[in-house]
């Protein structure tokens, strides 16, 4: 369910940032004081997915996509202000996503239903981040972990941000390594003699494990061009090796034969993203973002977003978006039962497949300066709505709820 779930995360998780601006100059001060350490703020985020179409990577490109996701991620953000004016902030996020798949209960269609139509995800992080609050200058570093029924990951990162005297460049540096390890769950009718099903609820027979290790950096530069103009330059090149083939998703080929999917152990990945944001006045905003992308399977992809918010007053905002990709598949990949009995890695999954999407929807902002609703703590409220059509014919939902407590 990898790539269910980062697709989810990355569409639920982006409302944090959409109104994100670069940061203002920091205020000098020569009288640092040692602090307590302090709560500074608490964030909540839930998000409902529900997405449906008819190539099932699981059944070999046809049948049901139907799965529903329920997200929820609650991060704690503290610090403490050092007598040499640094200041440590501390940040533990805690995350637990439970999702049902139609699709995924067709590993052992035989079955009233099997372990992985369900599953929970739990994954808890932790950040330090050590900043100059006169330079704006900081680094820390991040470790977490996730856990569901059949895949463990453990990760570990290092973050670094530098700022210029003007304060109107940022540099920020990122590098990241998961070391993840999942089961080897294969279709029922492919498990040789004595294989387990990979269920802990009705089968203790014992299946094979494979790890699956994961390295990217992130370089940006920030840059304030006018009063009124900003842009963004990020690069992300990233690397994976070990078991990147879903060994219980199952392709077909022209001779009639059956096998599961294989692609190749390594991968390499380099998204290439820039982002200008206008300020036409106090009440509007035009946020652009375009990404290409590439990797060595052959999958080549263009994305471009639109946003723009718009203020009601200082504290309410809505703002609409709309999102194109463009995307070349990958050289593995042929649908249900074209692939040729010689091909060495296939893969009938439409995710690698070469189709174009929308995504198009609103998120409303509310930040009043007593509080959302009267309550003070209750610092801002936003809700995201956006819907997803694939070429493919898988179309999809997502509801967002955010709340900031300071």
């Amino acid at each position: 369910m990898r790539k269910i779930y980062l697709g989810v995360l990355a569409l639920y998780l982006g409302i944090l940032s959409s109104h994100a601006q670069i940061k203002q100059p920091v205020k000098d001060s020569t009288n640092y004081e040692a602090r307590k350490l302090k709560v500074d703020e608490v964030n909540f985020v839930s998000s409902y997915y529900h997405q449906n179409g008819n190539n099932s990577a699981v059944t070999g490109g046809i049948g049901t996509e139907n799965l529903t996701d329920f997200a929820n991620t609650l991060d704690i953000q503290l610090s403490k202000l050092t007598g040499n004016g640094h200041k440590n902030t501390y940040t533990f996020e805690l995350g637990i996503d439970h999702y049902t798949s139609a699709s995924s209960d067709k590993i052992d269609p035989y079955s009233i239903s099997s372990a992985s139509r369900q599953d929970t995800r739990i994954y808890p992080s932790l950040n330090w981040t050590n900043s100059n609050e006169k330079t704006g200058n900081a680094f820390g570093f991040t470790a977490s972990i996730s856990h569901e029924f059949d895949y463990q990951s453990k990760g570990l990162g290092f973050n670094l941000t530098r700022v210029s005297k003007d304060k109107n460049t940022q540099f920020d540096f990122k590098l990241q390594a998961f070391l993840d390890t999942w089961k080897v769950i294969l279709p029922v009718e492919l498990r040789p003699p004595g294989y387990g099903s990979g269920s802990n609820r009705d089968d203790r027979t014992p299946v094979p494990t494979k790890p699956r290790n994961s390295f990217s950096t992130s370089f940006s530069l920030s840059q304030v061009l006018t009063t009124r103009l900003q842009a963004l330059f990020v690069i992300e090149p990233s690397y994976q090796k070990g078991l990147l083939a879903t060994k219980y998703q199952r392709d077909y080929f022209t001779d009639g034969s059956e096998r599961v999917e294989n692609l190749p152990d390594g991968r390499y990945k380099l998204p290439i993203a820039v982002r200008f944001n206008y300020f036409i006045d106090d009440h509007f905003i035009v946020r652009t973002f375009y990404r290409y992308y590439m990797d060595n399977w052959g999958i080549r992809a263009h994305t471009a977003e639109i946003e723009v918010p718009v203020k009601f007053s200082s504290f309410m905002s809505v703002s609409p978006f709309y999102r194109y990709n463009s995307q070349v598949g990958t050289r593995y990949f042929t649908p249900y039962g074209q692939h040729s009995p010689t091909d060495v890695y296939y893969t009938s999954d439409y995710d690698l497949s070469t189709l174009h999407s929308n995504f198009i929807g609103a998120n409303f902002r509310l930040s009043p300066p007593n509080g959302v609703f009267g309550w003070q703590h209750l610092n801002t409220l936003e809700l995201r709505y956006g819907h997803y059509m694939r070429s493919t014919g898988l179309n999809s939902d997502i509801l967002t709820l955010a709340l900031k407590f300071k």
